[in-house]
């Protein structure tokens, strides 16, 4: 039998971190497969409050893969970059004629996986592939294409335009 090596991985995740996780995985998404000084620079340069949270558990998992695994930051890249959603803080506000308003405070558990580039740089992110122009999707029509009839809200005008109609003469 072979011995395959497999690359080492390294993990950091912050949990329980004030910001909707919806909002962390917009950020997320940016650095997910970038070499780590790449995925640094444009964390930098994001103008929202997820970039630092993220930047920090970067950060925490680079000192992990130096310490633990004497991994040069160089080497590694992002493998995987994740937000789970935490617990939410249910809060309540008072509106008007003795109403409330429920205010939900999320939370969100943010990890980062490092691994080590098997050869030279990290491996280049996958491009979607992108549609030519030859190939052009037909339009849709108001018409179903089996049975030749007006689809149903085509219907529901055609009635009412005929009611008015009738009511106005």
């Amino acid at each position: 039998m072979s011995t395959t090596e497999t690359p080492r991985e390294v993990r950091a995740q912050a949990k329980y971190v004030r910001m909707s996780p919806r909002k962390a995985r917009l950020v997320a998404e940016h650095i997910r497969g970038r070499s780590v000084p790449e995925a640094r620079a444009v964390l930098a340069f994001t103008s929202r409050e997820a970039a630092g949270a993220l930047d920090k558990v970067l950060q925490s998992a680079v000192s992990n893969a130096e310490t633990n695994h004497g991994i040069a930051e160089e080497r590694l890249y992002i493998k995987a970059a994740y937000v789970d959603g935490g617990p939410v803080l249910k809060r309540w506000r008072a509106r008007a004629r003795g109403r409330v308003a429920r205010i939900r405070k999320r939370t969100c558990h943010i990890t980062v996986l490092l691994a080590e580039a098997s050869n030279g740089p990290a491996p280049a992110v996958p491009e979607a592939p992108k549609a030519e122009a030859t190939e052009a999707a037909p339009k849709p029509t108001r018409k179903t294409a089996a049975s030749g009839k007006k689809t149903a809200t085509a219907r529901k005008r055609k009635t009412a335009s005929t009611k008015k109609k009738e009511t106005a003469s």
